[in-house]
Protein backbone atom coordinates (compact mmCIF):
# COMPACT_ATOMS: atom_id res chain seq x y z
CA UNK A 1 0.00 0.00 0.00
CA UNK A 2 1.66 3.31 -1.18
CA UNK A 3 2.17 6.44 1.58
CA UNK A 4 -0.55 9.37 1.14
CA UNK A 5 1.59 12.40 0.06
CA UNK A 6 2.51 15.08 2.30
CA UNK A 7 -0.74 17.74 2.51
CA UNK A 8 1.12 21.11 1.04
CA UNK A 9 -0.57 24.49 2.60
CA UNK A 10 0.23 28.01 1.60
CA UNK A 11 0.53 30.65 3.62
CA UNK A 12 0.34 34.44 2.42
CA UNK A 13 3.12 36.53 3.96
CA UNK A 14 5.79 36.07 6.29
CA UNK A 15 5.11 38.20 9.49
CA UNK A 16 5.48 37.14 12.89
CA UNK A 17 2.39 36.24 13.71
CA UNK A 18 2.73 33.52 11.35
CA UNK A 19 5.02 31.53 13.27
CA UNK A 20 2.63 29.59 15.55
CA UNK A 21 0.66 28.70 12.29
CA UNK A 22 3.82 27.36 10.64
CA UNK A 23 4.57 25.53 14.13
CA UNK A 24 0.77 23.36 13.66
CA UNK A 25 1.03 22.61 9.94
CA UNK A 26 4.71 21.17 10.86
CA UNK A 27 2.96 19.20 14.18
CA UNK A 28 0.53 17.95 11.90
CA UNK A 29 2.65 16.84 9.20
CA UNK A 30 2.25 19.34 6.27
CA UNK A 31 5.01 20.65 4.32
CA UNK A 32 4.70 24.62 4.03
CA UNK A 33 4.89 27.09 1.85
CA UNK A 34 5.24 31.19 2.85
CA UNK A 35 4.45 33.28 0.09
CA UNK A 36 5.43 36.98 -0.68
CA UNK A 37 7.72 39.35 -2.40
CA UNK A 38 9.88 39.82 0.31
CA UNK A 39 12.20 37.24 1.17
CA UNK A 40 13.62 38.82 4.19
CA UNK A 41 10.53 38.21 5.88
CA UNK A 42 11.03 36.25 9.44
CA UNK A 43 8.09 33.53 8.17
CA UNK A 44 10.35 32.29 5.39
CA UNK A 45 12.98 31.10 7.66
CA UNK A 46 10.86 28.38 9.54
CA UNK A 47 8.65 27.28 6.45
CA UNK A 48 9.61 24.62 4.01
CA UNK A 49 9.69 26.10 0.93
CA UNK A 50 9.25 30.49 0.16
CA UNK A 51 7.42 31.52 -3.10
CA UNK A 52 8.44 34.85 -4.01
CA UNK A 53 5.21 36.03 -5.61
CA UNK A 54 2.98 39.50 -4.62
CA UNK A 55 -0.01 38.32 -2.32
CA UNK A 56 -2.06 41.29 -3.75
CA UNK A 57 -1.78 39.88 -7.05
CA UNK A 58 -4.45 37.17 -7.35
CA UNK A 59 -3.63 35.42 -10.65
CA UNK A 60 -0.17 35.27 -9.77
CA UNK A 61 -0.75 33.45 -6.61
CA UNK A 62 -3.17 31.13 -8.27
CA UNK A 63 -0.28 30.07 -11.03
CA UNK A 64 1.78 29.51 -7.93
CA UNK A 65 -0.77 27.62 -6.45
CA UNK A 66 -1.18 25.75 -9.28
CA UNK A 67 2.44 24.98 -10.00
CA UNK A 68 2.96 23.85 -6.37
CA UNK A 69 -0.13 21.52 -6.63
CA UNK A 70 -1.31 22.94 -2.87
CA UNK A 71 -3.83 21.42 -0.94
CA UNK A 72 -4.96 24.71 0.73
CA UNK A 73 -4.35 28.18 1.36
CA UNK A 74 -4.95 30.84 3.92
CA UNK A 75 -3.67 34.49 5.07
CA UNK A 76 -3.63 34.26 8.42
CA UNK A 77 -2.95 37.61 9.87
CA UNK A 78 -2.34 38.86 6.57
CA UNK A 79 -4.74 41.33 5.60
CA UNK A 80 -3.54 41.90 2.02
CA UNK A 81 -3.57 38.46 1.18
CA UNK A 82 -7.26 37.56 2.24
CA UNK A 83 -8.77 38.04 -1.11
CA UNK A 84 -5.98 35.99 -3.36
CA UNK A 85 -6.16 33.30 -0.93
CA UNK A 86 -10.10 32.81 -1.44
CA UNK A 87 -9.37 33.40 -5.21
CA UNK A 88 -7.42 30.56 -5.10
CA UNK A 89 -9.71 28.16 -2.58
CA UNK A 90 -12.53 28.67 -5.08
CA UNK A 91 -10.95 28.90 -8.80
CA UNK A 92 -8.83 25.15 -7.45
CA UNK A 93 -12.03 23.79 -5.21
CA UNK A 94 -10.43 24.00 -2.18
CA UNK A 95 -11.80 23.95 0.87
CA UNK A 96 -12.88 27.61 1.45
CA UNK A 97 -13.92 29.85 3.81
CA UNK A 98 -16.93 31.19 1.51
CA UNK A 99 -17.61 32.61 -1.55
CA UNK A 100 -15.45 34.33 -3.03
CA UNK A 101 -17.68 37.74 -3.92
CA UNK A 102 -18.38 37.58 -0.18
CA UNK A 103 -15.03 37.69 0.54
CA UNK A 104 -13.97 40.66 -1.38
CA UNK A 105 -16.97 42.85 0.54
CA UNK A 106 -15.64 41.31 3.92
CA UNK A 107 -12.09 42.90 2.90
CA UNK A 108 -13.28 46.13 1.52
CA UNK A 109 -13.78 48.35 3.91
CA UNK A 110 -16.73 50.41 2.18
CA UNK A 111 -18.14 47.85 0.41
CA UNK A 112 -18.57 45.85 3.71
CA UNK A 113 -20.74 49.83 5.14
CA UNK A 114 -22.99 49.31 2.04
CA UNK A 115 -23.28 46.24 2.61
CA UNK A 116 -24.25 46.63 6.23
CA UNK A 117 -26.84 49.72 5.30
CA UNK A 118 -28.30 47.65 2.62
CA UNK A 119 -29.54 44.65 5.05
CA UNK A 120 -30.24 47.17 8.16
CA UNK A 121 -27.45 46.60 10.35
CA UNK A 122 -26.55 49.75 12.39
CA UNK A 123 -23.57 51.27 11.06
CA UNK A 124 -22.43 54.45 10.83
CA UNK A 125 -22.18 57.01 8.20
CA UNK A 126 -19.52 56.24 5.34
CA UNK A 127 -18.21 56.79 1.92
CA UNK A 128 -15.53 55.84 -0.11
CA UNK A 129 -13.69 57.32 -2.76
CA UNK A 130 -10.97 56.85 -5.26
CA UNK A 131 -10.51 60.74 -6.23
CA UNK A 132 -9.57 63.49 -3.85
CA UNK A 133 -11.17 66.25 -5.65
CA UNK A 134 -14.38 64.03 -5.29
CA UNK A 135 -14.15 63.91 -1.42
CA UNK A 136 -13.06 67.76 -1.32
CA UNK A 137 -16.51 68.44 -2.94
CA UNK A 138 -18.32 67.03 -0.38
CA UNK A 139 -15.82 68.67 2.89
CA UNK A 140 -18.66 70.58 4.97
CA UNK A 141 -21.22 67.74 4.46
CA UNK A 142 -19.12 65.17 6.10
CA UNK A 143 -21.00 64.64 10.07
CA UNK A 144 -17.95 66.13 12.08
CA UNK A 145 -15.86 64.10 13.05
CA UNK A 146 -15.21 61.68 11.28
CA UNK A 147 -12.40 58.55 10.64
CA UNK A 148 -10.73 58.97 7.15
CA UNK A 149 -8.87 55.62 6.61
CA UNK A 150 -7.58 53.15 3.75
CA UNK A 151 -10.56 51.05 2.39
CA UNK A 152 -7.87 48.12 2.16
CA UNK A 153 -4.92 48.22 4.51
CA UNK A 154 -4.96 46.99 8.36
CA UNK A 155 -3.14 47.54 10.92
CA UNK A 156 -4.52 50.88 11.86
CA UNK A 157 -1.74 52.25 9.23
CA UNK A 158 -3.25 55.45 7.52
CA UNK A 159 -6.14 56.20 9.83
CA UNK A 160 -6.79 59.94 11.30
CA UNK A 161 -9.73 61.21 13.14
CA UNK A 162 -10.81 64.61 11.73
CA UNK A 163 -12.30 67.48 13.65
CA UNK A 164 -12.14 70.56 11.49
CA UNK A 165 -13.12 71.00 7.36
CA UNK A 166 -9.75 72.08 6.95
CA UNK A 167 -7.84 69.07 8.41
CA UNK A 168 -9.23 66.67 5.38
CA UNK A 169 -7.05 67.02 2.44
CA UNK A 170 -3.83 65.87 4.87
CA UNK A 171 -5.74 62.84 6.43
CA UNK A 172 -6.71 61.95 2.89
CA UNK A 173 -3.49 62.00 1.39
CA UNK A 174 -2.13 60.26 4.49
CA UNK A 175 -4.55 57.42 3.71
CA UNK A 176 -4.13 56.91 0.34
CA UNK A 177 -0.52 56.97 1.21
CA UNK A 178 -1.36 53.09 3.05
CA UNK A 179 -3.77 52.40 0.84
CA UNK A 180 -3.12 49.13 -2.07
CA UNK A 181 -5.64 50.46 -4.03
CA UNK A 182 -5.73 54.22 -3.78
CA UNK A 183 -8.75 54.36 -2.56
CA UNK A 184 -10.06 55.48 1.06
CA UNK A 185 -13.42 56.03 2.91
CA UNK A 186 -14.51 59.00 5.44
CA UNK A 187 -17.10 57.66 7.78
CA UNK A 188 -18.63 59.37 10.65
CA UNK A 189 -16.50 58.83 14.07
CA UNK A 190 -18.55 56.36 16.37
CA UNK A 191 -17.97 57.93 19.97
CA UNK A 192 -17.86 54.56 21.95
CA UNK A 193 -19.12 52.93 25.35
CA UNK A 194 -16.72 51.23 27.29
CA UNK A 195 -13.67 49.75 25.08
CA UNK A 196 -14.16 48.30 21.63
CA UNK A 197 -13.73 44.57 21.12
CA UNK A 198 -11.03 43.45 18.50
CA UNK A 199 -11.26 39.54 18.85
CA UNK A 200 -11.09 36.33 16.66
CA UNK A 201 -13.81 33.92 16.12
CA UNK A 202 -14.99 30.48 14.42
CA UNK A 203 -17.57 29.15 11.67
CA UNK A 204 -18.12 25.79 10.81
CA UNK A 205 -20.20 24.79 7.92
CA UNK A 206 -21.81 28.55 8.41
CA UNK A 207 -22.69 28.67 12.12
CA UNK A 208 -20.97 30.88 14.69
CA UNK A 209 -19.25 28.00 17.18
CA UNK A 210 -17.22 30.08 19.13
CA UNK A 211 -17.33 34.16 19.59
CA UNK A 212 -15.60 35.98 21.39
CA UNK A 213 -15.08 39.42 22.87
CA UNK A 214 -12.25 41.09 24.57
CA UNK A 215 -11.82 45.10 25.48
CA UNK A 216 -9.30 46.60 23.56
CA UNK A 217 -7.06 49.36 24.73
CA UNK A 218 -4.77 52.13 23.15
CA UNK A 219 -1.68 54.23 24.08
CA UNK A 220 -3.05 57.51 23.54
CA UNK A 221 0.23 59.20 23.63
CA UNK A 222 1.63 56.74 20.74
CA UNK A 223 2.52 58.79 17.04
CA UNK A 224 -0.53 56.92 15.89
CA UNK A 225 -3.27 56.84 18.99
CA UNK A 226 -5.56 54.50 16.92
CA UNK A 227 -3.10 50.89 17.18
CA UNK A 228 -4.07 48.98 19.52
CA UNK A 229 -1.79 48.79 22.47
CA UNK A 230 -3.40 46.45 24.95
CA UNK A 231 -6.48 43.60 25.24
CA UNK A 232 -8.28 42.35 28.13
CA UNK A 233 -10.55 39.33 28.29
CA UNK A 234 -13.59 39.72 29.88
CA UNK A 235 -14.90 42.77 27.56
CA UNK A 236 -16.81 45.53 29.01
CA UNK A 237 -19.90 44.67 27.01
CA UNK A 238 -22.43 43.20 28.82
CA UNK A 239 -24.15 39.87 28.32
CA UNK A 240 -27.21 41.33 26.60
CA UNK A 241 -24.64 43.36 24.13
CA UNK A 242 -22.70 41.05 23.40
CA UNK A 243 -25.48 37.88 22.34
CA UNK A 244 -27.12 40.70 20.09
CA UNK A 245 -23.53 41.12 18.48
CA UNK A 246 -23.58 37.17 18.32
CA UNK A 247 -26.99 37.03 16.57
CA UNK A 248 -26.10 39.98 14.37
CA UNK A 249 -22.73 38.00 13.63
CA UNK A 250 -24.29 35.43 12.46
CA UNK A 251 -26.67 37.23 10.36
CA UNK A 252 -23.85 38.55 8.37
CA UNK A 253 -22.60 34.93 8.06
CA UNK A 254 -25.93 33.81 6.65
CA UNK A 255 -26.51 36.51 4.09
CA UNK A 256 -22.91 36.16 2.46
CA UNK A 257 -22.83 32.43 2.76
CA UNK A 258 -19.82 31.83 4.36
CA UNK A 259 -19.01 28.76 5.16
CA UNK A 260 -16.07 27.83 7.76
CA UNK A 261 -13.53 30.49 8.83
CA UNK A 262 -11.75 32.10 11.70
CA UNK A 263 -12.91 35.82 11.39
CA UNK A 264 -11.40 39.04 13.18
CA UNK A 265 -14.47 40.92 14.16
CA UNK A 266 -14.08 44.97 15.62
CA UNK A 267 -17.23 45.51 17.32
CA UNK A 268 -18.24 48.59 19.71
CA UNK A 269 -21.07 49.73 21.51
CA UNK A 270 -21.55 53.63 20.69
CA UNK A 271 -22.27 56.34 23.47
CA UNK A 272 -26.17 55.88 21.44
CA UNK A 273 -26.38 52.65 22.67
CA UNK A 274 -26.64 50.99 19.40
CA UNK A 275 -24.00 48.30 18.99
CA UNK A 276 -21.84 48.23 15.73
CA UNK A 277 -19.82 45.76 13.79
CA UNK A 278 -16.99 48.09 12.19
CA UNK A 279 -15.07 45.06 10.37
CA UNK A 280 -15.59 41.51 10.11
CA UNK A 281 -12.94 39.54 8.22
CA UNK A 282 -12.30 35.77 7.44
CA UNK A 283 -8.64 36.07 8.63
CA UNK A 284 -6.89 35.25 12.12
CA UNK A 285 -6.05 38.54 13.88
CA UNK A 286 -2.98 39.94 14.38
CA UNK A 287 -1.19 40.71 17.85
CA UNK A 288 -1.62 36.82 18.26
CA UNK A 289 -5.81 37.50 19.22
CA UNK A 290 -5.97 33.45 18.65
CA UNK A 291 -3.12 32.32 20.75
CA UNK A 292 -4.57 34.62 23.33
CA UNK A 293 -7.89 33.47 22.99
CA UNK A 294 -5.99 29.60 23.79
CA UNK A 295 -4.79 30.60 26.79
CA UNK A 296 -7.85 32.17 28.45
CA UNK A 297 -10.24 29.44 27.12
CA UNK A 298 -8.00 26.73 25.82
CA UNK A 299 -9.65 26.69 22.49
CA UNK A 300 -7.38 26.50 19.84
CA UNK A 301 -8.64 28.23 17.27
CA UNK A 302 -5.07 27.71 14.85
CA UNK A 303 -5.47 24.05 15.03
CA UNK A 304 -9.06 23.91 13.58
CA UNK A 305 -8.53 26.14 10.34
CA UNK A 306 -5.13 24.89 9.82
CA UNK A 307 -6.37 21.47 9.74
CA UNK A 308 -9.73 22.60 7.65
CA UNK A 309 -7.91 24.28 5.07
CA UNK A 310 -6.36 21.44 3.67
CA UNK A 311 -9.31 19.28 4.06
CA UNK A 312 -8.79 17.43 7.20
CA UNK A 313 -11.21 17.21 10.22
CA UNK A 314 -10.72 19.04 13.55
CA UNK A 315 -11.84 18.47 16.89
CA UNK A 316 -15.06 20.29 18.19
CA UNK A 317 -14.97 23.80 18.49
CA UNK A 318 -17.58 25.81 21.02
CA UNK A 319 -17.06 28.74 23.21
CA UNK A 320 -15.96 27.96 26.16
CA UNK A 321 -15.96 30.27 29.59
CA UNK A 322 -12.34 32.66 30.61
CA UNK A 323 -10.02 30.62 32.82
CA UNK A 324 -9.10 33.99 34.80
CA UNK A 325 -8.41 37.19 33.43
CA UNK A 326 -6.05 37.50 31.20
CA UNK A 327 -4.30 40.94 28.85
CA UNK A 328 -2.03 40.96 26.25
CA UNK A 329 0.48 43.99 25.97
CA UNK A 330 1.68 44.78 22.96
CA UNK A 331 5.24 46.55 23.49
CA UNK A 332 6.05 49.11 21.46
CA UNK A 333 8.48 52.56 21.64
CA UNK A 334 7.32 56.02 22.52
CA UNK A 335 9.98 57.30 19.95
CA UNK A 336 12.16 55.95 17.15
CA UNK A 337 15.96 55.38 18.27
CA UNK A 338 17.83 52.70 19.47
CA UNK A 339 16.72 50.09 21.34
CA UNK A 340 18.64 49.42 24.61
CA UNK A 341 16.52 47.30 26.81
CA UNK A 342 12.96 46.51 28.44
CA UNK A 343 12.21 46.29 32.23
CA UNK A 344 9.18 45.08 34.20
CA UNK A 345 8.19 47.06 37.52
CA UNK A 346 6.13 45.44 40.75
CA UNK A 347 4.99 42.48 38.54
CA UNK A 348 3.51 41.22 41.63
CA UNK A 349 -0.21 42.24 40.53
CA UNK A 350 -0.01 39.73 38.01
CA UNK A 351 1.41 36.40 36.51
CA UNK A 352 3.66 37.16 33.22
CA UNK A 353 3.03 33.85 31.41
CA UNK A 354 5.17 34.69 28.36
CA UNK A 355 7.51 37.85 27.49
CA UNK A 356 8.27 37.55 23.60
CA UNK A 357 10.38 40.39 22.51
CA UNK A 358 11.90 40.18 19.10
CA UNK A 359 14.32 42.32 19.03
CA UNK A 360 17.68 42.93 20.59
CA UNK A 361 19.61 45.51 22.55
CA UNK A 362 21.47 47.80 19.71
CA UNK A 363 18.56 47.63 17.25
CA UNK A 364 16.68 50.36 15.58
CA UNK A 365 12.69 50.47 16.91
CA UNK A 366 10.43 53.36 15.28
CA UNK A 367 7.48 55.18 17.68
CA UNK A 368 4.16 53.10 17.15
CA UNK A 369 2.54 54.38 14.10
CA UNK A 370 0.99 51.36 13.04
CA UNK A 371 0.77 47.38 14.15
CA UNK A 372 3.96 46.07 12.13
CA UNK A 373 5.89 48.62 14.43
CA UNK A 374 5.08 46.69 17.65
CA UNK A 375 8.58 44.72 18.82
CA UNK A 376 7.09 42.08 20.89
CA UNK A 377 4.05 41.11 23.43
CA UNK A 378 3.66 40.24 27.59
CA UNK A 379 0.98 37.56 28.20
CA UNK A 380 -0.21 38.26 31.63
CA UNK A 381 -2.28 36.81 34.09
CA UNK A 382 -4.35 37.98 36.82
CA UNK A 383 -6.52 36.87 39.52
CA UNK A 384 -8.86 40.15 39.99
CA UNK A 385 -10.69 42.13 36.96
CA UNK A 386 -10.02 45.08 39.11
CA UNK A 387 -6.42 44.97 39.35
CA UNK A 388 -5.78 44.08 35.19
CA UNK A 389 -8.07 47.16 34.18
CA UNK A 390 -5.64 49.02 36.97
CA UNK A 391 -2.35 47.69 35.54
CA UNK A 392 -3.19 48.43 31.62
CA UNK A 393 -4.37 51.62 33.01
CA UNK A 394 -1.41 52.42 34.53
CA UNK A 395 1.03 50.62 32.28
CA UNK A 396 3.78 53.17 32.02
CA UNK A 397 4.17 52.75 35.65
CA UNK A 398 5.54 49.22 35.57
CA UNK A 399 6.63 48.85 31.82
CA UNK A 400 9.51 50.54 30.80
CA UNK A 401 11.24 50.77 27.55
CA UNK A 402 14.44 52.64 26.87
CA UNK A 403 15.43 53.99 23.83
CA UNK A 404 17.95 56.30 23.02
Amino acid sequence: MSKSRTKKIMLLGGIHYLLPVIETAHRNGYYVITADNVPGNIAHKYSDEYSNVSIIDKDAVLKEAQRLEIDGIMSFACDPGVVSASYVQNKMGLPSFGPYESVVILQNKDKFREFLRQNHFNVPWAKGYNDVDEALKDNGQFPLPVIVKPTDSAGSKGVTKVEFPEDILPAIMHAKKYSISGRFIIEEFIEKEGCSSDSDSFSFNGEMRFVNYNAQHFDLDASNPFTPASYSWPSTFTKEQESHLTSEIQRIINLLGMKTAVYNIETRIGKNGKPYIMELTPRGGGNRLCEMIKYATGVDLITAITRYTVGDSFGEVTTMPYNGYWAEIIIHADKSGIFDHLEILNNSLFEVIQEDLWIKQGDQVTSFNGANNAIGTLVLKFNDETEMRNAINQQKDWLKIYVK
